[in-house]
């Protein structure tokens, strides 16, 4: 069978879709990044306060992200029969569950800023600091979901290009907020953890208000309204459900799973949890490609099944797990090339500059298993409809083989930062087994619309 479809319009497609989700994240991914380099040359242990709340952040992100793609997933074939009316109802079902968990985050992280934190690290002065981040930032997560809900509606409709203007003008604010608010430069307060979380307080602010000017003055497809948000269709929230709600689900515990990841970190001492901050960082700017191909992926092929074309859906996935994997191969030889010059970025100890070296090393070779599975699972087949699949494939290797095995390693057997590491990366690489039979199967392609 051949590999590569000669499809033109695919290959527009899918690169066009790619790069603007690509731009998108690597600015919003930045944010953390400058929030980190800054902080770092601040106080370290102000860098390890930072990087705690950020898991409680990746939480949320988890889930708001889990609701958009349940949107994409559902709505993209929507977009294939040219059908926009049904999205807009989807996009306010989408919104009222993300609002209401990010409402429900918000009050846990502030009437129990301590006791969260509690539970990913027993260090008082890490903390200590990350209470004072916490209880600012928390007031960002609404704009934030509500932002994102708009964002992945609009992409399930192939508009991507908003996106990058919104992650750009974040990204700005917060870098120019952060450096007179962290440091009390040009006569401001030097208000330290707290001048940065107040930074993205006021970026999030900003990214929505642009949003909701673009909905409302610019765009022509969806022409969202806020009478589109006043009723509920209860057929289409049943369909919502059905597929999205196994995609939240599985955010969700993934969200969960990294929380407990850098909880096991977290209480292997400061520096590892700065390096695993700066490693997880830096990773998650690198592989922006590879989780753009994925969210451009699971437009793509839910698009073609809305227009019926269901065996171009199955040669176009063969040509797509040859892509993804230059992708992978490419990053992680970027990131190799890179971890050098990364690190000297960063104001900080030998033992944690030594450790952040050695994880970085390791996700150099796990990228390319990350970029193949994570873009054949979450895009290909949970863009073809089958959402259940992924959630039960998440579920047993990351709660029945990583978790334990790199508990394990830390509290029973007491083995280095770095053992511990690599079990909690090991599924990037076994997950592509699994992928590789599931998609080539082809029995994952599903019609989902009314």
């Amino acid at each position: 069978m051949r590999f590569f479809v000669k499809d033109s319009r695919f290959y527009r497609s899918f690169f066009r879709l790619t790069g603007m989700i690509a731009l998108q994240n690597i600015l919003t991914f930045s944010v953390n990044l400058a929030d980190n380099v800054m902080l770092g040359a601040y106080s370290e242990t102000a860098l390890a306060g930072s990087a705690l709340v950020n898991q409680i952040q990746f939480l949320l992100q988890m889930i708001v992200m889990g609701v958009g793609e349940g949107i994409v997933v559902l709505s993209s074939q929507y977009w294939g029969r040219r059908e926009t009316a049904p999205i807009r109802r989807i996009q306010n079902i989408g919104m009222r569950i993300a609002v209401g968990a990010s409402l429900v985050l918000w009050a846990l992280v502030f009437f129990l800023p301590g006791g969260c934190l509690g539970l990913l690290t027993d260090d008082r002065a890490v903390i200590a600091e990350g209470t004072k981040y916490l209880q600012i930032i928390c007031f960002s997560y609404v704009f934030f979901a509500m932002t994102n809900i708009l964002l992945a509606s609009l992409r399930s409709v192939e508009t991507v290009k908003i996106s990058f203007l919104v992650s750009g003008s974040t990204l700005l604010i917060n870098c120019c907020l952060n450096y007179l608010l962290i440091f009390g430069s040009f006569g401001a307060p030097e208000l330290g953890i707290r001048g940065a979380a107040i930074a993205t307080l006021v970026s999030r602010v900003v990214e929505f208000l642009i949003m909701v000017l673009y909905t409302q003055l610019a765009d022509k497809k969806l022409r969202t309204r806020p009478r589109d948000f006043r009723k509920i269709d209860g057929a289409l929230l049943r369909d919502y459900l059905r597929v999205g709600l196994p995609v939240i689900l599985s955010n969700t515990m993934w969200g969960l799973a990294m929380a407990i990841q850098t909880a096991i970190l977290g209480h292997m001492g400061q520096a590892t949890i700065a390096a695993n901050s700066i490693a997880t960082t830096v990773f998650q700017i690198l592989t922006v490609v590879s989780y753009g191909a994925a969210s451009a992926s699971a437009v793509i092929v839910g698009k073609t099944i809305g227009e019926g074309r269901l065996e171009d859906v199955k040669a176009y996935s063969k040509t797509l797990q040859i892509l993804y994997l230059c992708i992978g191969v490419g990053t992680g030889l970027l990131l190799f090339a890179c971890r050098d010059v990364i690190l000297s970025f960063y104001q900080i100890s030998g033992e944690t500059r030594a450790l952040a070296a050695q994880f970085i090393t390791v996700l150099c070779v796990t990228v390319v298993g990350t970029s193949y599975q994570v873009a054949v699972l979450t895009g290909i087949v949970r863009g073809g409809g089958d959402t259940t699949f992924v959630l039960i494939n998440d579920f047993i290797f990351m709660w029945l083989i990583v978790l334990p095995s790199a508990a394990l390693s830390a509290f029973a057997f007491h083995l280095s930062p770095l053992i511990v590491f690599i079990c909690l990366k090991s599924d990037q690489i076994l997950k592509c087994f699994v992928a590789v039979v599931k998609v080539n199967r082809g029995r994952w392609i599903r019609r989902l619309t009314r």
